[in-house]
């Protein structure tokens, strides 16, 4: 049997190949994995033997997502970070910042390129299909709540 170290080590690398950065996906891992609420930075770069910077680009990049979040502490200086609940279905909605740079990106494209030109199409399909996912998801996510609450 595995232990929790290899486990979370085994889900970065499965984070990595579906696209995640290696150390953001290690960070995620550690919240994900940690017996304590709440990590702060240090913690985590003292657990991954990985720079403070590091563990701070994939911070940014996490609570960008909406996977993790800042939480107060009382008595602590530091910032503390946890693994949010309902994490998931907050990845997969509209509160997602990604996704809505995503679409930003496309209408700033279309505005550039025209709707009509062969990239401004393309991008017309981009800004549709994240649109359409935005539109959709909310039922999605009801629906699995709803199933996680019985």
């Amino acid at each position: 049997m595995a232990n929790a170290t290899d486990a979370a080590e085994q889900l970065a690398l499965t984070l990595a190949k579906g696209g995640m950065q290696r150390m953001t996906a290690r960070v995620l891992s550690a919240l994900l994995f940690a017996e304590q609420e709440t990590l702060t930075a240090g913690e985590i770069a003292e657990r991954l033997m990985i720079s403070p910077g590091t563990v701070s680009t994939a911070i940014r990049s996490l609570t960008g997502v909406g996977l993790i979040e800042r939480v107060p502490a009382p008595g602590s200086r530091r910032e503390h970070y946890r693994f949010r609940d309902g994490a998931w279905a907050t990845l997969m909605s509209s509160q997602n910042e990604v996704v809505r740079a995503m679409q930003q990106a496309a209408d700033a494209g279309i505005a550039a390129t025209g709707e009509n030109s062969v990239a401004g199409r393309r991008l017309v399909e981009m800004r549709d299909f994240y649109a359409y996912l935005m539109a959709e998801l909310p039922a999605v996510i009801e629906r699995w709540r709803a199933e996680r609450a019985r």
